[in-house]
C-alpha cells in the first residue's frame, strides 16, 4: 500500500474533463447568484437557516434522485431517469465507502477513487466492514446498465415507453448523450477485464472477467480504462452545453424556490436557474395539442426554453403557445413556463402604455349598489345568456349588485399582459382598481376565469374577496339561500385552463352539476383537461391550427356520450360551442334553468 499510486496517463480526459465541467458550473453559479436583484438575494439569506432548506434537501432526494414526479406519469421512465440518476450517485457514494474502507483516511485524488479497481490490483480485495463492497458496487452498475438499456429502447420505440413523441437534440446533447451511452459498458469492460487478468471482481464483473480471462492482456486492460475515462471526459466537458446541465442546475433551484424566488414578468437573473434546470426530457410534448392536434412543431415548451437558452429565440417560438398550462403541469421540474414564455414576450414586445387608457379613466360604466360586486369581463358582455343567468340568481337571493361594467367598460388587462404588453395591461388594471376601491363592496365575483385569475395575481384589491361565479354559487347551495332541481340529464364538464390549471378550481362547477344531473367526465379531465383551442394567448397560432385544436376537443366530449356540455368560462363555451353537434351551456346558465330560490 506504500507504493499504491493513483496516476496514470488514461487518468488525463477525466481530470481534464472534470476540471472544465467545475470551472464552467462555477462561472454560470457566481454570475446568476451575483445579479440576482437585492430582495432576492434577501429572501436567500432569510431562506437559509429556515425549515424551507430542510424541506429543499428532501425534495432533491425525492425528485433530483428518486424523479417521484417521473414515476407518477410514467413508471417506466421513472425507472429509467432513476436508474441513472440514483444509480450513479450510488455508485459515487458505495466507491468512496469501499476506497475508505480498504485504505483507511489515506488522502485519494478524485480520480483514485473513479477508477479504484484499477489502482488496487495489488492489494486483497473481500468483504470490508462486513460488506462485500465489489457485490454492491456490481449490482449498482447492473441497475444503471438497466437503465441504459432502456434509454437506447427509447430511441428506437419511445411509443413502447408511452412516448409518442421525444425531443429533438442539438449538438451538443448528442455529444453528450453519446459519450454517456459509452460510460458505464466502459466500465463494465474496464472492470472486467482487470478481473479476469487479476482473479478479481463481483458476481457481474468476475463473471465476465473470467470469459475474457484467456483473451485479456495488459494492452487491452488499458485500453478499456482509456476508453471509459475518455467517455467521462467527454461527457463532462459536454455538459454545461448540453442539456444535461439539469443535473447541476436542478438542485440550487429547488433551493431558491423553497426560499421564494420566483420568475416575474421581468425577465431577471433567477430565469437562468429555471431554463437550465430544463433536461428537455420531452414529457412536455404529448401534451401539448398544438403539436397533437394542430401539427405545430418546434415551438413547444421544451424548444422554446432550448432556444431562450442559447440566444436564439425568435417571435415565432415566443408568441406560438395557448400558455393553456398543459406542458407546465407535466414538466417534472415545475419550471414556471407560462411565466418564462410571457416575460420573453415582454422582451420581444412591449409597447409603452403611454396614457393610451387614459380616456377611460373618467368613464364611469357601472350601477347599482351593494356590498356585492360583480364584473363581467370581455367575453361575458358578448355572452349575454351567462349575464341574464347572473342576474337571475342575483335576484333569487335578493342580492343588491354593484355592476361594474354592465353597460361595457375597461378590460380587465390580462390579454395584454399574456401578449407580451405589460405596461399597457398595469394601466387598464390600475384604472379598474381605481373603480373597484371607490365601492364598498366586500365581494367580487366575475363569471370570466381569465379575470379571476388577474384579479387575484395582479391586482391589490385589500378588503375585498373575488370569487368565481361557480364558487359563488356553490357557496349559495351550501348556506341554503337557492335550492336546484334535479334532473336526468347526463352532462359533461369542460375544465377552463385559466380556471382549473390557472386557479385550481376544480370541484364547485362539478359538485353544481350533480346536483342536477349526471356527470360524465372526458378522458382528459381536471388537471389534464384540454385547452378549448381560442385561448387568448396564442398570438401566433392561425385560425386553421385554432381549428384543428377545436374539432378534437369537440369531438371528445361528444365521445363521452353525454347530452350536453357544460363550461365555466364564456370565451371556452363560445369556442367549444362552435365545434360540436352538441348544445353548451355555462354552469350559470344550468343553475338558472333548474333554480329553486329558498323559501
Amino acid at each position: 500500500m506504500e507504493n499504491l499510486t493513483f496516476y496514470h496517463g488514461f487518468v488525463v480526459p477525466f481530470v481534464v474533463g472534470t476540471s472544465v465541467l467545475f470551472a464552467v458550473i462555477f462561472y454560470k453559479y457566481v454570475r446568476w447568484f451575483t445579479r440576482l436583484p437585492r430582495r432576492d438575494r434577501q429572501k436567500v439569506r432569510r431562506g437559509i437557516f429556515s425549515f424551507a432548506t430542510v424541506r429543499a434537501v428532501w425534495e432533491c432526494f425525492t425528485e433530483c434522485l428518486l424523479h417521484r414526479r417521473i414515476w407518477r406519469v410514467n413508471p417506466l421512465l421513472g425507472y429509467m431517469h432513476t436508474s441513472f440518476a440514483l444509480g450513479w450517485f450510488l455508485l459515487i457514494v458505495v466507491g468512496w465507502l469501499e476506497t475508505t474502507a480498504y485504505l483507511g483516511g489515506r488522502f485519494v485524488p478524485l480520480q483514485g477513487h473513479i477508477f479504484f479497481k484499477f489502482f488496487t490490483t495489488g492489494l486483497e480485495h473481500g468483504p470490508r466492514w462486513g460488506i462485500d463492497f465489489e457485490a454492491v458496487m456490481d449490482l449498482l452498475l447492473l441497475y444503471v446498465l438497466s437503465g441504459l438499456a432502456l434509454a437506447l429502447f427509447k430511441r428506437i420505440r419511445s411509443r413502447a415507453l408511452g412516448m409518442r413523441r421525444t425531443t429533438r437534440l442539438t449538438f451538443g446533447d448528442r455529444v453528450a448523450l453519446g459519450s454517456l451511452w459509452f460510460i458505464f459498458p466502459m466500465r463494465l469492460l474496464a472492470e472486467s477485464i482487470t478481473s479476469g487478468l487479476f482473479g478479481s471482481g463481483g458476481f457481474l464483473t468476475g463473471s465476465l472477467g473470467g470469459l475474457l480471462a484467456p483473451v485479456a492482456t495488459q494492452g487491452l486492460e488499458l485500453a478499456a480504462w482509456w476508453g471509459y475515462s475518455i467517455a467521462l471526459g467527454v461527457f463532462f466537458v459536454a455538459m454545461p452545453f448540453s442539456r444535461y446541465m439539469h443535473i447541476f442546475t436542478e438542485v440550487p433551484l429547488i433551493f431558491l424556490r423553497r426560499w421564494g424566488l420566483r420568475s416575474e414578468v421581468r425577465e431577471k437573473s433567477f430565469d437562468h436557474f429555471q431554463i437550465e434546470a430544463c433536461s428537455r426530457c420531452g414529457l412536455c410534448l404529448d401534451p401539448c395539442q398544438m403539436q397533437r392536434d394542430a401539427g405545430l412543431e418546434q415551438v413547444q415548451s421544451v424548444y422554446f426554453v432550448r432556444d431562450r437558452r442559447y440566444n436564439r429565440l425568435t417571435r415565432r417560438v415566443a408568441d406560438t403557445c395557448m400558455m393553456c398550462g398543459r406542458c407546465e403541469e407535466r414538466c417534472p421540474v415545475g419550471l414556471e413556463l407560462n411565466t418564462l414564455r410571457l416575460n420573453s414576450r415582454h422582451a420581444l414586445r412591449n409597447t409603452p402604455a403611454n396614457d393610451r387608457y387614459a380616456y377611460a379613466r373618467n368613464r364611469d360604466t357601472s350601477s347599482g349598489g351593494g356590498r356585492t360586486g360583480y364584473f363581467a369581463g370581455c367575453m361575458t358582455l358578448l355572452s349575454p345568456r351567462i349575464l341574464k343567468a347572473m342576474e337571475s340568481i342575483f335576484a333569487a337571493v335578493g342580492e343588491e349588485v354593484w355592476w361594474a361594467d354592465r353597460s361595457g367598460g375597461v378590460c380587465c388587462g390580462r390579454p395584454l399582459k399574456l401578449s407580451g404588453e405589460v405596461d399597457a395591461a398595469r394601466e387598464m388594471m390600475k384604472i379598474n382598481a381605481e373603480m373597484f376601491s371607490k365601492q364598498e363592496i366586500t365581494t367580487l365575483v366575475t363569471s370570466c376565469p381569465i379575470c379571476l385569475k388577474v384579479f387575484r395575481e395582479d391586482y391589490v384589491l385589500p378588503g375585498i374577496e373575488v370569487v368565481h361565479h361557480s364558487e359563488y354559487i356553490e357557496r349559495l347551495l351550501g348556506e341554503g339561500r337557492i335550492g336546484l332541481t334535479p334532473g336526468t340529464e347526463r352532462f359533461t364538464y369542460h375544465d377552463p385552463c385559466e380556471l382549473g390549471r390557472g386557479c385550481g378550481i376544480y370541484k364547485p362547477p362539478r359538485e353544481i352539476v350533480r346536483r342536477v344531473g349526471t356527470l360524465v367526465e372526458p378522458a382528459e379531465t381536471g388537471r389534464e383537461a384540454m385547452c378549448c383551442g381560442s385561448s387568448i394567448a396564442g398570438n401566433g397560432l392561425d385560425k386553421n391550427a385554432v381549428g384543428k385544436m377545436g374539432v378534437a376537443v369537440g369531438r371528445a366530449f361528444e365521445q363521452t356520450g353525454a347530452g350536453s356540455v357544460v363550461t365555466a368560462c364564456p370565451l371556452c363555451k363560445k369556442a367549444i360551442a362552435r365545434n360540436t353537434s352538441l348544445p353548451v351551456a355555462d354552469i350559470a346558465e344550468i343553475v338558472e334553468r333548474h333554480l329553486v330560490p329558498a323559501k
